[in-house]
């Protein structure tokens, strides 16, 4: 059986000579298999995308609504199909891949709508022969990168804003989990986008990156991953003052109050921590929990944890945790947790047997000193600390002690506590009594060295947009 082209340029599925193979982490197996290509295909994409600009972009708001509805449409249609081979690739529960992948979707529906509403103002005159007003126009080729950890999901929160807003894209994906992805691209092609205003490329994340942003067309850069890799790429970007949109690493707190419901906060935690097997940039990251609730909280988290079960993904009934993305993920998640334990930690669940060397095992810790790994650095797995405090500035000062300020968790019955504590939580996404604050009609971003800028909500489409202000003699 032939394997499906995966590499797009200008409206046409071809592929490199050489390829590279997808693995399965559950089992070691070959999913499948991605044309690996070179710097000439990402300049031969990005020139494509240059072509189309003009075209795409001076298309009445309608049409290319039209567009991202019916893509969304195919990617619902083609969920369950998309979604298996996600859970296949990446590692995922086949019900959060499938998920995902309706959830992609969604990103297409909502910005469809978006591309729609009225956008610029006519502002005040000071003379009367004189009228100001300002216009918004797409800012030109947008060069996106994406991860491996939420690879649909994330590639559609960049995609469609970009297209709504009238730029024509050059994407590369994560080799770790590329086939998914790709077939999201080619929704797109066939709900008949015009040639050359979507193009995929895979290869070298460096060689690919390095193509596409030294390319004259490309005028923004919208990147998901790692602090590290961001600031390589926010610095390459600077050479040609490319606009960097960077979604970075995360160390989320989860602050849980001595008033707050800890049955909703367990269950809370469970969610924020576990979700994708802890692989997520939001996932929690240090429990931070009050004095007069803390044994009550580990008590119940610890054996919630316990009653975990571990598998391939695809089994029914489904695990609760299914394999990371590689073995070399379960080492670094290993290498954090046996840190802290050698510094004096205690570990509060058993002691699980995984099924392969691609498995990491649940780990909840406490007495963890703070100048360990597990209370400074994004863990990317499922093990975490628990921390305790005195009150709220104990808490804030425990919260806001990282350099990274992507997300962040409140757990109180108070509002008033809520709000005021949300208000100084140096992140850019908090949760307030809720593990799940990813929408697509919000924004999502960092401060601090989690990122530049935001995606999603009207705000993700302005990212795209240059503001040409008008002045006018009448």
């Amino acid at each position: 059986m032939a394997m499906p082209l995966t590499t797009l340029i200008d409206g046409v599925w071809s592929d490199p000579p050489r390829r590279r193979d997808v693995i399965n982490p559950t089992d070691g197996s070959v999913v499948g298999s991605v044309g690996y290509g070179d710097a000439d295909q990402a300049r031969a994409a990005a020139d494509a995308a240059q072509a189309a600009l003009a075209g795409w972009g001076d298309l009445p708001a309608r049409a290319r609504s039209d567009y991202l509805h019916a893509a969304a449409d195919l990617i619902v249609a083609r969920a369950d199909e998309i979604g298996g081979l996600l859970a296949r690739e990446a590692g995922k529960r086949l019900p959060e891949a499938v998920g995902e992948v309706v959830f992609s979707a969604e990103y297409f529906r909502w910005f469809a709508e978006e591309a729609r509403r009225p956008v610029g103002a006519v502002h005040s005159n000071e003379a009367p022969d004189r009228r100001h007003l300002t216009i918004r126009r797409p800012a030109g080729v947008v060069a996106s990168l994406t991860p491996w950890n939420f690879p649909c999901s994330i590639q559609a929160r960049k995609l469609a804003p970009a297209l709504a807003a009238g730029c024509t894209v050059v994407a590369r994906v994560s080799e770790k989990a590329p086939l998914a992805v790709t077939e999201l691209f080619r929704c797109l092609t066939d709900a008949d986008l015009p040639a050359g205003v979507v193009n995929l490329v895979h290869g070298p994340a460096a060689e690919i990156t390095d193509a596409y942003l030294e390319h004259p067309a490309v005028r923004v850069v919208t990147f998901t991953g790692s602090t590290s890799v961001g600031q390589r790429v926010m610095a390459k970007a600077s050479e040609r003052v490319v606009r960097p949109l960077l979604e970075l690493g995360g160390d989320a707190p989860f602050c849980v109050f001595d008033d707050a419901d800890l049955d909703a906060a367990v269950e809370g935690a469970l969610i924020a921590k576990f979700r994708n097997t802890g692989q997520s940039c939001i996932a929690a990251n240090r429990f931070l929990v009050h004095d007069a609730v803390f044994d009550e909280f580990v008590t119940r988290l610890a054996e919630r944890i316990d009653q975990m079960t571990i598998g391939d993904g695809l089994m029914d009934p489904t695990p609760d945790l299914s394999a990371c993305i590689d073995a070399n993920r379960v080492a670094a998640v290993a290498t954090i947790v046996d840190e802290a334990l050698s510094r004096g930690a205690k570990k509060v669940t058993r002691d699980f047997s995984v099924p392969g060397p691609a498995f990491s095992a649940p780990a909840l810790l406490v007495d963890v000193p703070q100048d360990c790994a597990l209370a400074r650095e994004e863990v990317f797995g499922p093990a975490a600390g628990v921390f305790r405090f005195r009150d709220e500035e104990e808490a804030l000062s425990q919260a806001n002690m990282t350099e990274m300020g992507l997300a962040g968790y409140v757990y109180s019955r108070s509002l008033s506590r809520a709000w005021r504590f949300a208000e100084r939580l140096d992140v850019g996404i908090i949760g307030v009594n809720n593990p799940l604050p990813t929408v697509c009609f919000a924004p999502m971003g960092g401060t601090k060295q989690s990122g530049l800028g935001r995606e999603g909500a009207a705000i993700g489409l302005e990212e795209f947009q240059e503001v040409r202000y008008l002045a006018i003699g009448v």
